[in-house]
């Protein structure tokens, strides 16, 4: 079974790239500086951030829909990435070096099916996830441990 993975879209967070420190305090955001590798995922990229480079900590909202599902989350975004992720039947490096919880959803953003896995193995939970009929969708959630 075929799938594909894609990051975020860079351009919701293209208006804060480069603004002062005190400006991303203000809308709940900070930037770090990564300073060890691995640790700073980038979910626009899908890749580790490298040290010295810079990443913006902000809360992510996901799925977008008004659902009881509909949850935030702390999450990186490189301040510089602007490719989002986009490949077929490829898992990227940064997600398999992690415990990954994936959540499947249906057309009404309701979770019909969830799971753990290593990241190092998740392509069966994907098949098994996407097995489900009403499954249109999945979400990649890192542990935070991880």
């Amino acid at each position: 079974m075929s799938f594909r993975i894609t990051g975020l879209s860079p351009v919701p967070f293209q208006r804060y790239f480069g603004l002062p420190d005190a400006e991303l305090a203000s809308l709940g955001i900070r930037r770090v500086v990564v300073d060890e590798a691995p640790g700073f995922p980038d979910r626009i990229e899908m890749r580790e951030a490298a040290v010295g480079e810079t990443v913006l900590l902000l809360n992510h909202t996901s799925p977008p829909a008004d659902t009881p599902y509909r949850a935030s989350h702390a999450m990186f975004v490189r301040e510089s990435a602007s490719r989002r992720y986009d490949a077929i039947d490829q898992v990227s490096d940064v997600m398999r070096r992690r415990l990954l919880s994936l959540r499947a959803f249906d057309a009404d953003a309701t979770m019909v099916d969830a799971d753990t896995v290593e990241g190092s193995e998740m392509e069966g939970l994907i098949e098994r996830l996407l097995a489900n009929p009403a499954t249109c969708y999945i979400h990649a959630h890192n542990d935070p441990r991880s």
